[in-house]
């Protein structure tokens, strides 16, 4: 790995300086997200798997950004208000960022590199040529609500298609699995 993703500077959505540091030994689902997408509704899955899991230690964490058809507008105030009124998000947001293209966040090189293909891969894919989307090419991140698995190894141990919801059994067993595993 090129970087230690622990080490890769970030933001908080209250702007203060963060890294995944602070998380180590944890089991991380870092998932780009956005208020006004068709997938919007995961939150509320992605809320109830952190309230599940999170004793067990998972953390989801979100990074709005609004690189797909402009469906992250809103500032990092108005995107926290949305996360907590609509979806009562209690896990951790961060500032919103690129994940895609000229301007991808450091992180984002980094777990795209890390893990090229996506499981689940397709069916969004072909949602999105049907909407006249050309969808992007691999690694790079598909569509919002793309999800990351890290295991507490600090390792990238999975990666899921948008359409792959918190509920499906493929995220939930690599989730349960890697919080079986010692750090």
């Amino acid at each position: 790995m090129a970087h230690d993703l622990y080490d890769i500077p970030l933001t908080a959505i209250d702007g203060t300086a963060r890294n995944l540091g602070q998380f180590k030994g944890k089991v991380l689902l870092v998932v780009n997200v956005a208020s006004k997408c068709g997938l919007t509704p995961q939150y509320e899955g992605l809320e109830k798997l952190y309230e599940q899991k999170h004793e067990q230690g998972l953390e989801v964490l979100g990074f709005p950004a609004n690189d797909f058809m402009g469906q992250e507008p809103g500032s990092e105030k108005e995107i926290q208000e949305f996360c907590t009124l609509k979806y009562d998000v209690k896990f951790p947001l961060f500032s919103k960022i690129a994940v895609v293209g000229e301007k991808k966040h450091p992180l984002y090189h980094e777990l795209t590199r890390a893990l090229p293909d996506a499981t689940g891969e397709g069916p969004m894919r072909e949602k999105l040529k049907g909407y006249g989307i050309d969808a992007n090419p691999k690694p790079e991140v598909q569509w919002n609500f793309e999800k990351f698995l890290i295991g507490r190894d600090g390792r990238v141990a999975a990666r899921f298609a948008p359409d792959v919801t918190a509920e499906d059994p493929r995220l939930v067993q690599a989730i349960d699995a890697a919080l079986a595993k010692p750090a």
